[in-house]
């Protein structure tokens, strides 16, 4: 039985995090917008929390076996239902900031699932330091090749004990500054998703290099480089789990592995947009309109308002579904792809809302509503663009059925 209830230590990291997001990250938010850059302050104070982008206790230095905060009185391992919690009020702070905090990010699952012991700890390891921010990254994406993950062209070769590896990745968050990227190449292009292999990409490898770093319409403080693979040879020991890993589709089978844990994690981050936005306009329509009159509009931006809160918490829901299944084990493929295209919309419609109802304050450069509105739109692409989820979602629904 699915039990939604936050206990004490829910309750404790969620203020804990909502005091973070409000008195550090708000009052930075519009300074790092325009600087295109997070304050150096801000991630030492954050690694001072201990909080980390795609940690986990045992990657941050502490015991994965330790009842703790990562476990339920069960002893029932409880990371996504705490990484999302953690999510949306970090992400109702600043969403850009988000992606900046220091860690391994979206490259933690793939190394968590596929990697060996020894490779857990040999890449884990640097994270441990809380002294020194460091990240790592999750190279799939290519020109050719966004939401059909199939369809990677970067080539592997084994020459020895290497892989040489040829190709180029784009849109890669914290790709340039990554001690590490996860990257996803194929040995057969014409093997399809049998050919795909994961590998761990270390900076300063030969033969792999930061290309340019992307000017975007949002998300100024994260962020997003191009990786450029020419004749780099990679060591068999950083491929992830080893030869043996990939006697099926197992390279393809880890990138949806991830995608089943981090598109809740953006799902939960787009709600976080989402009630920041609800929260001003609702603000703005207290104190500048007179509610108590009876005219026409007054119900209209009412009515709008009630829709807003009421898909918020029907978003979080479905967040924290897709979480606790992650966390008991169950397959959750559907329902993580049912949280990303629903939230991703409304996040995006929840600031086209609040813009609407604020008129040209909303527009404002010195407020926020025009910055979420430039930032939301990724949080319906990246981790797969909503048409994507809709396919997914559509093959599980439908997947007995043999005309299908």
């Amino acid at each position: 039985m699915i039990d939604f209830t936050l206990s004490d230590t829910h309750q404790n990291i969620r203020s804990m995090v909502h005091w973070f997001a409000e008195a550090e990250m708000r009052p930075l938010s519009l300074q790092a917008d325009r600087e295109c850059k997070v304050p150096d302050e801000l991630v030492k104070k954050l690694m001072q929390m201990g909080v980390a982008s795609g940690g986990t206790p045992e990657t941050m230095g502490g015991s994965p076996d330790g009842i703790g905060a990562d476990k339920d009185k069960r002893g029932k391992k409880q990371i996504n239902r705490i990484s999302v919690i953690g999510s949306e009020e970090l992400a109702w702070g600043d969403p850009a900031m988000i992606l900046a905090i220091p860690g391994p990010g979206l490259g933690a699952p793939p190394v968590r699932f596929m990697g060996t012991p020894e490779q857990r700890e040999r890449f884990f390891a640097p994270f441990k330091d809380l002294e020194t921010a460091h990240y790592g990254a999750y190279a799939l994406t290519e020109p050719g090749a966004g939401s059909d993950a199939a369809a990677i062209s970067t080539t592997a070769v084994k020459d020895g004990n290497h892989y040489v590896l040829n190709g180029v990745k784009c849109f890669i968050t914290n790709g340039a500054k990554a001690i590490w990227n996860v990257v996803f190449a194929t040995i057969d292009k014409s093997k399809g998703r049998a050919g795909h292999r994961v590998f761990v990409v270390e900076k300063g490898t030969p033969g792999f290099r930061v290309g340019r770093i992307e000017e975007k319409m949002g998300m100024h403080a994260s962020e997003t480089a191009e990786l450029i693979l020419e004749d780099c040879r990679v060591h068999q020991d950083n491929l992830l789990g080893g030869e043996a890993h990939y006697a099926s589709k197992e390279g393809f089978m880890g990138a949806m592995k991830t995608f089943d844990l981090t598109r809740p994690l953006v799902a939960s981050m787009a709600t976080g947009i989402a009630r920041a936005a609800y929260e001003r306009a609702r603000d703005f329509f207290k104190e500048n309109y007179m509610t108590g009159r009876p005219i026409a509009r007054y119900r209209v931006i009412a009515d709008k308002l009630a829709e807003i809160a009421r898909n918020i918490d029907a978003a979080r829901l479905m967040v924290w579904r897709a979480a606790w299944m992650a966390d008991e084990g169950i397959p959750n493929t559907k329902e993580a792809s049912m949280s990303k295209a629903y939230a991703g919309q409304l996040a995006t419609k929840a600031c086209i809302d609040a813009i609407q109802v604020m008129g040209a304050a909303g527009l404002s450069r010195d407020g926020f509503v025009e910055k979420w509105f430039r930032d939301i739109k990724v949080y319906d692409i990246f981790e797969g663009t909503g048409q994507a989820q809709r396919i997914v979602i559509s093959k599980r629904i439908l997947q007995n059925l043999k005309s299908f």
